[in-house]
């Protein structure tokens, strides 16, 4: 059986020793770097499964690295988790928002880093899994199976976590998803983000798909859903 790569980039000697050593009792097979330049290098030799990124790293700091690599469609579509020391809502939006698909916050222990770790590549295999249905509404048309949107001719760039949120909500045209609901389908278990943090991930959905912006539906006091 194929062992789960990562690569883990942190500067903290220590708590990189601790992951090296607990990711590689579980079964993966870990790569360990300093620093965002450092990884860079790494990613292009041999791309890994799974990328633990801390955000606070000297040089080019992990949103920084985490936009460079969800940018890039070599890397696009290697999954991120990130470690931040920071409890600032912002920074973890801002995280979730360029891409990534998990954080934990610092302190953290071992046995949940490897659990978080081991969610992330499974959703990550079920959604390239999952039954490549083309969806079609008007000019908005979703490809599961490319992680694509297009409104018309079109190509729209949605980030992860707005083209999960979105393919969640047009699988089921008409129903209604609270705020946490959302969250729970982009990232698989209750995380301490905002109601308005997702407001404003639906606000920037929206203005993406510019004309077909009124697909997202506000359900007051509730949720949002895609219109039917």
């Amino acid at each position: 059986m194929t062992k789960n790569s990562v690569l883990v980039i942190e500067d903290e000697h220590d708590i990189r020793e601790l992951l090296e050593y607990n990711l590689t009792r579980d079964g993966f097979v870990v790569r360990a770097v300093e620093t965002g330049e450092q990884a860079l290098v790494s990613i292009g030799s041999i791309p890994p499964d799974l990328i633990l990124l801390d955000l606070m790293l000297p040089g080019m700091d992990g949103l920084q690295l985490c936009r460079r690599l969800k940018s890039d469609g070599a890397t696009a579509n290697i999954p991120i988790l990130m470690l931040t020391a920071k409890s600032e809502e912002a920074d973890i939006v801002t995280g979730l928002e360029l891409g990534a698909d998990d954080y934990v916050t610092k302190p953290f222990s071992p046995k949940v880093i490897v659990a978080r770790a081991r969610a992330v590549l499974r959703r990550r295999s079920e959604s390239v899994h999952a039954e490549d249905e083309v969806l079609h509404f008007g000019q908005l048309t979703l490809h599961p199976g490319r992680h694509e949107v297009f409104v018309g001719d079109e190509k729209i760039d949605l980030t992860s976590s707005e083209f999960r949120v979105l393919h969640h909500m047009a699988r089921r045209p008409g129903w209604v998803f609270t705020r946490y609901q959302l969250v729970d389908a982009v990232h698989g278990e209750k995380h301490a983000v905002s109601d308005r943090s997702v407001d404003v991930m639906i606000v920037g959905l929206r203005r993406k798909l510019g004309d077909c912006g009124h697909f997202v539906e506000t359900v007051r006091g509730v949720g949002y859903r895609f219109r039917a």
